[in-house]
C-alpha cells in the first residue's frame, strides 16, 4: 500500500526561510505554498511542483473561504513576518498595529481556520518565531511584542490541542542571511555581514527535523543560533 505523503502549507513561502523549508520539504511532502502572488511564489511552485495560494495576511476575514476547497492539511508553518525597528517613544499605532496583524493576529486566525484539517491528519503546527520572541532588546519593541505574543499563542495551543494528537513547536532562529536581515541592520545602522549569520539552509534543516520528530515526541521550543566557526 502506497503511504500517504504529508501535505503542507506554509506561509512567507517566497522568502530567504520559506523557499530553503520549500526545497527541503519538498521530496517528501505535498506542498501549499502561500504569498500574496508575484513572479517568486510562481517560479517557487513551478520548481517544486508545489501548489500557489494567494492570501493576504493582512485580511483575516478572508482566510476562511481561501482555504474552504484546498482538501487535507496535515501541518502547517508559519514563517511569514515583517519588522519594522524604533524606540517606543517614535513609533505610531499603525506600526504596532501591522506589526501585530501579521506576525500574531494572522497565524491565530489560520490556525483556528485550519485546526479541523490539522485535528484529522493528527498534524503540526510549527511557528518560526525569533531570538526576538525570548529576549525584547531597545529599539525593537513591537516586533518583541508580537514574537513574545506568537510564543504566548504557541504555548496556549499546545496544550489545547494535545488531546486531538497535534503537536506544536515553536522555533527561534537567531540572525539569519536573508533580504529581512538585510533591511534589519540597515534600520540599525550596521554593516549587513552574511557570513557572520545562519544560513538559511541551516535553519530550514532544523525546522524539518523538528517536524520529522518521532511521533512520541514534541519539540516545543528550539532556539537556532549560530555555531563556531
Amino acid at each position: 500500500m502506497t503511504e500517504t505523503r504529508p501535505v503542507t502549507l506554509m506561509t512567507g513561502a517566497a522568502g530567504g526561510i520559506g523557499s530553503e523549508i520549500a526545497r527541503q520539504l519538498a521530496p517528501a511532502h505535498d506542498l501549499i505554498l502561500t504569498g500574496r502572488g508575484g513572479a517568486a511564489l510562481d517560479t517557487l511552485c513551478a520548481e517544486l511542483g508545489a501548489r500557489a495560494l494567494v492570501l493576504d495576511l493582512l485580511q483575516p476575514q478572508t482566510f476562511a473561504q481561501a482555504v474552504e476547497g484546498l482538501g487535507r492539511v496535515t501541518n502547517l508553518i508559519h514563517n511569514a513576518g515583517m519588522i519594522e525597528l524604533g524606540p517606543v517613544a517614535e513609533q505610531p499605532h499603525a506600526v504596532w498595529t501591522r506589526t501585530l496583524a501579521l506576525n500574531t493576529v494572522a497565524p491565530a486566525e489560520l490556525t483556528r481556520v485550519l485546526l479541523p484539517r490539522l485535528r484529522q491528519e493528527r498534524g503540526n503546527v510549527i511557528f518560526v518565531n525569533s531570538g526576538a520572541g525570548l529576549t525584547a532588546n531597545p529599539g525593537w519593541a513591537s516586533y518583541a511584542a508580537s514574537k513574545f505574543a506568537l510564543r504566548a499563542l504557541a504555548d496556549s495551543l499546545r496544550a489545547e490541542e494535545a488531546p486531538h494528537g497535534v503537536r506544536v513547536s515553536s522555533v527561534y532562529p537567531g540572525r539569519t542571511a536573508t533580504a529581512m536581515q538585510r533591511k534589519v541592520r540597515k534600520q540599525e545602522g550596521g554593516e549587513y555581514q552574511a557570513e557572520h549569520y545562519l544560513d538559511p539552509v541551516t535553519v530550514a534543516a532544523t525546522i524539518a527535523f523538528v517536524l520529522g520528530a518521532p511521533r512520541d515526541a514534541v519539540l516545543s521550543d528550539v532556539s537556532v543560533r549560530p555555531g563556531p566557526r
